[in-house]
């Protein structure tokens, strides 16, 4: 199932530039997953220790997942993902 992933300069510079990639997943730990063997070296960016990073941010469909299902937030054809960092700092 394709979910569009939108991505901060940061992490575009891992993609090759392109603003939003393409993912497959049918949660949100699985298009991470996918997103690193796309594109090596995004998933320590946004993940630390198996968990996402205190300082990023991801929504899905512009809703915060740390208050729906975090990691394990189900997905479907045509979401999308925004991944952010948190204003106060971070690793991205």
């Amino acid at each position: 199932m394709a979910i569009e992933v939108k991505l901060t300069a940061t992490l575009q510079k891992l993609a090759g530039g392109a603003r939003s990639v393409q993912s497959e997943g049918s949660n949100v730990r699985e298009v991470l997953e996918d997103l690193e063997r796309r594109h090596p070296g995004i998933q320590d960016m946004v993940m630390v220790d198996g968990q996402i990073h205190r300082f990023v941010n991801i929504y899905l469909n512009d809703e915060d997942i740390r208050f729906l299902e975090q990691l394990e937030t189900p997905l479907r054809e045509g979401d999308v993902l925004s991944i952010l960092p948190a204003l106060a700092g971070g690793k991205i």
